[in-house]
């Protein structure tokens, strides 16, 4: 009886939290007159979503669970996923040569001695950029029969090659986004897999997942479900993915052989799927794969999440402070003030990625140190892209992050009323680091984990309420202590100097 009403207790408040959420989302999509938006959250096994607006403006059809959003650049995490899932199945190494899988030789021209892998293309570290020759390329690559080949963008001499597609910075040793990176990607994946990309995705990746949406519209299983993109161009003015319930002829593709141009299919952010399933991979990842169809081992998905390049002042484009840490096709975020999602002093590190393309605006994280993931996505800002006052997403982005932050931290009390008043002392520490807390319960355990969630000592268990821990062998950095009792769950982060 009294676990049955410990259920209903936190039943009740996650309800009263989702309520006050979903009137916070309201303010914020009323104040920017956007034209649509979908939240999804997961935070500690309790799932909600919020619809509001409309995803066609001519039509007056509203935004649904149904809703498929074209995700731009969101779509990278799951093209890297799908590229790790052949990882995975030992068909090639995260450092081998792409040139051995593509059939010629593809090097910056001006380092022809050093390879270009698939570590570099994942963690936008190849020394690629998207350069003049990208667009024209793009379009060929949508108008032209036959497709171009994508050697004709990497190569001198090459039809749409431009010279600033390669920087001056040696491969592996700077930061560049570029979505040719993952044009190239998808090329990878279908000449690994001999599947088109679309297809490959589709059967490898997101069924598995449980994912109703595809690289190619015309999977989509009601054309009325996608949500037109929209600008407001004195008035509101659909971008994209306009088809008024129309199901797009099927693509001509000539005699398209898989593997010479990936990026047909847009592996860089042609997705279209709904909130909830965009956050599916957000919940597979962080769980390092457990409870899914989708068999990828817990050291992929690890490497996955692993530190690949971090930002040291001089070592990358950071874009404007957004991208201060990446990992294989995964954003670290909430490492500074320019990424920062939910205040830096109390939570750790999310991970995912944003997008923005045709007036859109998405993003899908999880939270590395707590079970809390979110997705959203806009298909509309009246006033269009405005940079935010407290960071480096928009201002619409950091709105709604602070109605979800606010809503994370009363959701996770719920399961941390077990522990209170926990004080580390001193953090930062240069050696010792003393536990003081006030807690009602007898026995509980605890862990170190490093920023990858990896775990560093030995699980402890603890029946005191004042002990003391020696971290003189951990090297300078941030860590996080995970305090657990049962199902009840607490993390503080750790400076060590």
């Amino acid at each position: 009886m009294k676990k049955t009403l410990l259920l209903l207790s936190l039943f009740i408040s996650f309800l009263t939290f989702a309520q006050t959420l979903q009137s916070d989302l309201e303010t914020v999509f009323e104040d920017y007159q956007l034209m649509g938006m979908s939240v999804w959250t997961e935070v500690n096994g309790v799932e909600e979503e919020y619809h509001f607006g409309l995803r066609d403006f001519d039509r007056t059809l509203e935004i649904n669970d149904q809703t498929h959003y074209r995700i731009a650049s969101v779509s990278k995490s799951f093209t890297a996923l799908g590229i790790m899932k052949l990882y995975d199945e030992e068909l090639f190494n995260l450092d081998d040569d792409i040139s051995s899988y593509l059939g010629y030789q593809v090097r910056n021209p001006a380092f022809p001695a050093v390879p270009i892998t698939f570590r570099m293309l994942l963690s936008h570290t190849a020394s690629l950029q998207d350069g003049s020759g990208y667009s024209p390329f793009l379009n060929a690559t949508y108008s032209q029969l036959p497709i171009p080949n994508i050697s004709e963008v990497l190569l001198p001499g090459g039809s749409f090659y431009t010279a600033n597609m390669w920087r001056t910075e040696s491969p592996g040793t700077f930061f560049m986004y570029s979505n040719l990176n993952y044009g190239l990607l998808g090329t990878l994946v279908e000449a690994i897999s001999g599947q088109r990309f679309d297809v490959y995705m589709k059967n490898e990746i997101l069924i598995p997942l449980g994912i109703v949406g595809s690289f190619n519209v015309q999977d989509l299983q009601n054309i009325n479900d996608v949500a037109v993109l929209y600008r407001n161009i004195g008035g509101w003015q659909a971008q994209y993915d306009n088809y008024q319930g129309v199901m797009p002829p099927p693509p001509n593709m000539g005699n398209y052989v898989p593997g010479t141009n990936g990026a047909y299919f847009a592996p860089q952010g042609g997705l279209r799927i709904s909130a909830a399933d965009a956050g599916k991979i957000a919940i597979f990842i962080a769980e390092d794969g457990a409870n899914s169809n989708l068999d990828i081992s817990l050291a992929t998905l690890q490497e996955m999440k692993s530190i690949q390049w971090d930002y040291n002042g001089s070592n990358g484009d950071n874009y404007f402070g957004l991208f201060n840490r990446w990992g294989l096709g995964l954003h670290h975020a909430n490492v500074g003030s320019g990424d920062q999602i939910c205040n830096l002093g109390n939570y750790g590190t999310f991970m995912g990625h944003p997008g923005e393309a045709y007036g859109l605006i998405s993003d899908v994280y999880f939270l590395l140190e707590e079970e809390v993931s979110f997705s959203l996505l806009i298909n509309g800002i009246w006033n269009g892209y405005q940079p935010g006052n407290n960071s480096s997403f928009y201002t619409v982005e950091e709105d709604v992050f602070a109605a979800l932050c606010t809503y994370f931290e009363q959701a996770l009390s719920v399961k941390q009323n077990t522990f209170s008043n926990i004080i580390l002392n001193p953090n930062p520490t240069s050696g010792y680091l003393e536990v003081l807390m006030n807690k009602n319960t007898s026995t509980f355990k605890y862990i170190i984990n490093d920023m990858q969630g990896r775990e560093l000592f030995a699980e402890q268990k603890v029946d005191t309420s004042t002990f003391t821990i020696d971290l003189s062998s951990l090297v300078a950095g941030v860590y996080f202590i995970v305090f657990t009792e049962g199902d009840n769950r607490i993390v503080k982060k750790i400076i060590k100097e």
